[in-house]
């Protein structure tokens, strides 16, 4: 049990952050632990479409040569990595973490954590025979209606096999569908030995992990408090939370780098994706964010203190995808004078040509984009702009006239209004939609089935 703080740094808000993030956090100053969270739900079902073209595929590639280059240095400083970019392959992921850590001369140096389970697309009919319906939670509709077209299925899990591989002396732990939180939590767990009814010092981190969890968005990015005075935005400090025994910890970054970390901005992540604030639920407690004290602690110090925290639900939730059709969208740029008064008679030919093709479409949708594109009813009369993006979009089940719409974009250009420019790209391009289906499953069907591997390199 640690007797002193430790401290988690963020490197990783989303696939796609900053790639020089994790070096900056272990290079920039002192952390004991690095986490790097890279899964939304619909990168879920994107990691599935890529394994099934190649069956090397499935996880967050960006992840490996991150750990490639910064596995020296963790050795050396004892600093544990983890992070979700196993995805929907963690073997594939495994073994090109191995393959990185010889090639990065840390052979019988590092051990590789890895941790399956959360995975339960192969599951899907056994657990629907058993009577595991898998109601959607917004419609409470069972899953037979979409299973045929279900491309993902994993479960959000806890912290405890991050902790069993931390207890295993991994060096690097990779995971599936963690949930976010967990990546900051769990070394908390690990470290003060926390024990599984320590609802309020279990609360407190996840308070933690949903301030990290965003990469630098805890830290003055994307942030709507004196954006404008925000300094050094190009040199963006990530968050580290030091945290304490005791649960209570203190939100920092590394010295000399950009961004600002105060209450208000603190405030301001804690409100992302926030439901009921009496309840933040986690596979391993049950949160108050009204509970919540933030306290001043210095400069680009808060302090958070006071979290209290209940008992887990009996169930975990399941972020699936399914195939729900075909979409395209394409834009024209129509400039002064009367750019709005011309995209809008655009959209209309647009529009009478699509139906007099006889196409049959779930949804037509139009934005005004330097009008109406954000706020729509909410931006008032069109006004007399100098320039203005028209971009229509559409969606159906079948393909075939979503691709015919796309074929009818660039007529307009000859055969529409005038003053047409900036169609680039070319003609715009069909893609799948992937839909969301939240759901709900009883717990020990996914604790009972969780494998944690702990490899020598």
């Amino acid at each position: 049990m640690a007797d002193r703080p430790i401290r988690i740094a963020s490197g990783q808000g989303f696939w796609g952050d900053r790639l020089d993030a994790p070096a900056e956090q272990v290079r920039r100053g002192p952390i004991d632990y690095l986490m790097l969270d890279y899964l939304a739900e619909v990168t879920m079902s994107i990691l599935q479409k890529q394994k099934s073209r190649d069956p090397s595929q499935g996880y967050a590639r960006d992840f490996v040569p991150i750990v490639q280059d910064l596995l020296p240095d963790a050795v050396r400083r004892g600093i544990r990595i983890i992070s979700n970019a196993g995805g929907v392959n963690l073997g594939a992921c495994r073994d090109a973490l191995l393959e990185a850590a010889r090639e990065a001369g840390q052979a019988g140096k590092a051990r590789i954590g890895v941790i399956t389970g959360d995975d339960i697309l192969d599951r899907l009919d056994d657990l629907i025979a058993r009577g595991h319906p898998l109601p959607n939670m917004e419609t409470g509709e069972p899953l037979a209606t979409v299973l045929d077209r279900v491309q993902s299925a994993n479960a959000y899990i806890g912290a405890a096999p991050i902790v069993e591989a931390l207890r295993r002396d991994a060096t690097v732990i990779v995971t599936g569908r963690s949930t976010d939180t967990a990546l900051t939590y769990a070394p908390m767990i690990h470290a003060f030995g926390w024990p599984a009814d320590a609802f309020d010092r279990l609360a407190a981190g996840i308070v933690a992990g949903h301030i990290n969890e965003c990469g630098a968005q805890a830290s003055g990015g994307n942030c709507l408090i004196d954006w404008e005075s925000m300094p050094d935005l190009a040199e963006i400090g990530y968050p580290i939370i030091e945290a304490h025994a005791d649960g209570s910890f203190v939100v920092t970054k590394h010295q000399g780098t950009g961004g600002r970390i105060t209450p208000a901005v603190v405030k301001e992540q804690l409100l992302y994706e926030m439901g009921d604030p009496h309840e933040y639920i986690t596979p391993d407690a049950v949160a108050d964010f009204t509970t919540i004290r933030l306290d001043d602690d210095g400069e680009n110090r808060v302090r958070v203190s006071g979290v209290r925290g209940g008992p887990p639900t009996d169930k975990l939730k399941v972020s699936i995808a399914y195939h729900d059709g075909y979409k395209a969208a394409g834009t024209l740029v129509y400039v002064w004078p009367d750019a709005v008064r011309k995209a809008q008679a655009a959209d209309r030919v647009l529009r009478e040509r699509l139906h007099r093709l006889g196409l049959e479409f779930d949804e037509i949708r139009t934005e005004f984009v330097g009008w109406n594109a954000a706020h729509g009813a909410l931006a008032g009369p069109a006004p007399d702009l100098p320039e203005v993006q028209l971009r229509v979009a559409v969606r159906a089940r079948d393909r075939a006239p979503v691709e015919r719409f796309t074929r009818e974009i660039a007529p307009l250009i000859l055969s529409g209004p005038p003053s047409v420019t900036g169609f680039a790209g070319g003609r715009p391009r069909v893609q799948e939609i992937m839909a969301f289906w939240p759901a709900l499953i009883d717990r020990h069907e996914i604790e009972d089935h969780l494998h944690v591997e702990v490899v020598q390199a």
